[in-house]
């Protein structure tokens, strides 16, 4: 079931529903430049063990609306705030891939993790995407400022680009194909928008005020969010685990889908 929910004046953002009747609940918050659409192998395997699936496309992204502004964390973590508030969702996990992993760390210390009672993080960018000169171990910051070049250029050719750094092992043509279309359907602005808050924002003492179990999903082979930063995250948050996947991507519920599934279901049980 899908629909839309007011996050702002004139903004609307896109959520899909799926088995409403689940017992538990996750809500994913997809990663730059996809769409919801992107755990559709979540979203076909859970609901078969009475889980509720939630995905939310971000403002600029899919389906939802395209507005000029509002791509910083703070906004962003605040249209997730609007979501659950308007399903009255409790006692739910927040699961984030990659730049949706900084989003639902920045809600939880933003939102008092308002709703969630666990966190799940796929690859997240999270304390920072790109190196700082007291955290070596992102990306340089001139790869980011290639990718929002490119955008404004050709963001075909930059989408291509991108999708060669996240997997490690053999995706179909079609496969790779399709996760190229989902990110075609993002507006130009919004995509750049976006990267730029990679190199803004940091959520280092975010993690900080995150209480609640937390399920860290990273590939040691990931090009995009170094392993490092999986280590940094099972530092910073307490109540954490982190489980490395060997031979693995940034797009991790692809490279290793079974384990992926396995793994956070196995969370979600607990």
């Amino acid at each position: 079931m899908g629909f839309y929910v007011n996050v702002e004046p004139d903004v609307n953002v896109f959520v899909e529903d799926i088995n409403p009747a689940g017992e538990k609940t996750i809500l994913f918050i997809h990663g730059w430049p996809g769409n919801h659409n992107l755990f559709e192998y979540q979203y076909d395997q859970l609901p078969k063990h009475g889980y509720r699936c939630i995905g939310v496309d971000t403002r600029g992204f899919g389906q939802s609306d395209r507005p000029w502004h509002g791509y910083g964390y703070d906004r962003l973590a605040d249209d997730i705030r609007a979501v659950i508030d308007a399903l009255g969702l409790r006692n739910i996990t927040l699961g984030g891939h990659s730049t949706g992993g900084a989003i639902a760390v920045r809600y939880m210390a933003r939102h008092q993790g308002h709703g969630v009672s666990k966190l799940a993080l796929f690859a997240a960018a999270v304390p920072s995407l790109i190196q700082r000169p007291y955290f070596p171990y992102g990306l340089p910051e001139q790869a980011v400022l290639d990718i929002i070049e490119g955008t404004y250029t050709d963001r075909p050719n930059m989408l291509v680009g991108f999708g060669k750094m996240i997997f490690h092992n053999f995706v179909t043509p079609s496969l790779a194909d399709w996760i190229y279309q989902l990110g075609l359907q993002a507006s130009g602005w919004a995509t750049a928008a976006v990267a730029n808050t990679w190199i803004q924002e940091v959520l280092f003492r975010d993690m900080d005020e995150i209480r609640v179990p937390t399920l860290i999903l990273h590939g040691l082979d990931d090009k995009v969010c170094l392993f490092p930063l999986a280590e940094a995250q099972k530092n910073g948050i307490r109540n954490s685990k982190l489980v490395p996947f060997e031979s693995c991507g940034h797009f991790l519920f692809y490279d290793q889908m079974e384990r992926f599934n396995r793994e956070l279901m196995d969370f979600l049980a607990e």
